[in-house]
């Protein structure tokens, strides 16, 4: 086994990574690292299908409940956090599995950091308070006007990275996709072997998201936003509360829609984030493509893992 590799098990939402990674953490020997923006915020733990107590003793699990739902973390954070712990994994000579859906997470990490400006908090706080009185469509309609390229591969519903482009127009002048495209970027400096799960059949993804959705509100994920409004001061404009499935309950608490139409809007959010996982995924030429419905999945992804760290 090589100390000098990094495993990757990515996949769309509801797909089975966490329990797939137990069983790869437990052969390899290797510790978990979330590639997930959800997880990293503490308290919010049913509707990121958090781990649970028992799974994280099982084996060590690192950058979840770092921040608190009120803090802003980046990518840029991200792979600094994601880097350090890489060593100390290596030298207590276990492998790094990473494990999630964060695609922007994994591209940082493994292809490196373009030269892009560090969040300015005014500015920030400037599109938000416009965001509230318009909408992010219009913020989009800017976008549009300023960077046509970063404008036509965001939805006019994804405020965080509608946000950012702004942002980082604003600071330096040229658009988001110009900067990017121009920046340097230092790739990550081990071996990868990225495996992912995908579905073979879509429809079976959708009712597990739906199933998992029907859980989570049986478990209590209207009231866990409820005590987390109550512990912290949150507004709808942080990305934690942009999160899937906390985004429908806010609008759910602030009365916008009833509990019927929350499970609906939550399902729909979580089918979208799934499609939008997946055309990542299958995008990258150096991902291993696994059925995550296969009945001999974990011996399949097993062999694969072993076969590279043995190579």
């Amino acid at each position: 086994m090589k100390q000098a590799s990094v495993v990757f098990l990515l996949g769309a939402t509801a797909t089975g990574k966490s329990d797939l990674a137990l069983h790869l953490a437990e052969h390899l020997p290797a510790e978990i690292v979330s590639i997930d923006s959800a997880l990293i915020y503490r308290d919010m733990d049913i509707g990121t299908a958090k781990p649970s107590a028992a799974m994280r003793a099982q084996v060590p699990h690192h950058l979840i409940d770092i921040v608190a739902p009120t803090q802003h973390y980046d990518a840029g954070q991200f792979r600094k956090n994601a880097l350090a712990v890489i060593e100390q994994i290596h030298a207590r000579g276990q492998v790094p599995l990473f494990v999630g859906g964060t695609m922007m997470y994994y591209k940082v990490l493994t292809q490196g950091l373009h030269d892009l400006p560090r969040a300015d908090a005014v500015l920030r706080a400037q599109l938000e308070a416009r965001a509230a009185r318009e909408g992010w469509p219009a913020l989009h309609e800017e976008l549009a006007r300023v960077d046509p390229a970063s404008a036509r591969r965001l939805q006019p519903t994804d405020a965080q990275r509608i946000q950012r482009a702004l942002e980082v127009f604003h600071l330096t002048g040229m658009p988001w996709s110009t900067v990017l495209a121009q920046g340097s970027a230092e790739p990550l400096p081990y071996r990868s072997i990225v495996c992912a799960l995908v579905p073979g059949a879509r429809a079976m993804l959708h009712e597990r998201i739906a199933q998992r959705f029907d859980r989570m509100l049986s478990a209590g994920l209207v009231e866990e936003l409820q005590e987390l409004k109550r512990r912290y001061d949150l507004h709808a404009a942080l990305p934690s509360m942009r999160c899937v499935g906390y985004r429908q309950v806010w609008q759910h608490l602030e009365g916008e829609f009833d509990r019927a139409a929350l499970r609906e809007k939550g399902i729909a959010a979580t089918r979208q984030l799934a499609k939008r996982q997946l055309t990542w995924l299958r995008s990258l030429p150096e991902v291993a493509l696994f059925d995550c419905f296969s009945v001999d999945i974990e011996a399949r992804v097993s062999k694969h893992v072993t076969g590279g760290l043995g190579a």
